[in-house]
């Protein structure tokens, strides 16, 4: 009887691990979308003002190369800074970052 209990506690623990992963997973996949949003925003609202001083109907060539090198940029240094701090993380010193 003992036996059987244990088991019981053992798979309903399981299950809960499981569910507790699924929401993790869940959760990790909102931000990393909340992220990408508030990301694109950033930089479509940073670009667009740098790069275009008086909007008009349609970018002149100059803007479009300009929006796409203040893009790639801002990708370059969120990868660079991303690296960095998982980097950090990995080698135990992003306890106590925020």
């Amino acid at each position: 009887r003992h036996c059987a209990a244990r088991h019981a506690t053992s798979s309903f623990s399981e299950m809960g691990d499981q569910q507790n992963e699924a929401v993790m997973h869940q959760v990790q996949a909102e931000l990393a979308n909340a992220y990408a949003q508030e990301f694109f925003t950033t930089v479509r609202e940073k670009c667009f003002e740098k790069c275009v001083p008086k909007p008009g109907t349609s970018l002149s060539s100059g803007e479009q190369t300009c929006i796409a090198k203040c893009t790639d940029r801002y990708v370059d240094a969120t990868r660079a800074i991303s690296n960095v701090v998982l980097q950090a993380y990995s080698q135990g010193q992003g306890g106590g970052m925020q």
